[in-house]
């Protein structure tokens, strides 16, 4: 009886370290974009990250949530392959906000390695 639940530890322990060694893992071109100054009549504006999947397995964003509503994500729905890229894009719409400088967050969850990420941006809206 002994035997048998230590050969059924040691497998389970075997798969687990086999199946953690086929992980995705999302690497980005860069985390901050600054949009730099802008003038509130040109309040809307667009950047996109692009990240690589460095990993072993397919890569799945499952959610990506901006800070605020001002804040759109866009990002890839389909699963990236190992090696293959994707992109998130944002955008802001600085419509009906007082100008001055802005810092939002979106912060990306996925199955990977590390499974979230905080991606910035900003800028100074003008009058």
């Amino acid at each position: 009886m002994k035997k048998i639940i230590l050969m059924t530890l040691l497998m389970v322990f075997a798969f687990g370290q086999a199946s953690a060694q086929n992980q995705a893992e999302i690497k980005f071109d860069k985390t901050v974009h600054s949009f730099g100054t802008f003038n509130v009549n040109n309040p809307k504006q667009e950047c996109t990250f692009t990240f690589t999947n460095v990993g072993d397995a397919p890569l799945v964003i499952n959610q990506a949530v901006a800070s605020c509503g001002c804040t759109v994500p866009q990002y890839t729905k389909t699963p990236v392959a190992p090696g293959e890229q994707g992109t998130i894009k944002v955008t802001y719409n600085g419509d009906g906000k007082p100008a001055g400088h802005f810092k939002k967050s979106i912060t990306v969850r996925t199955n990977g390695k590390v499974e979230m990420t905080r991606l910035y941006i900003e800028g100074d809206m003008v009058e």
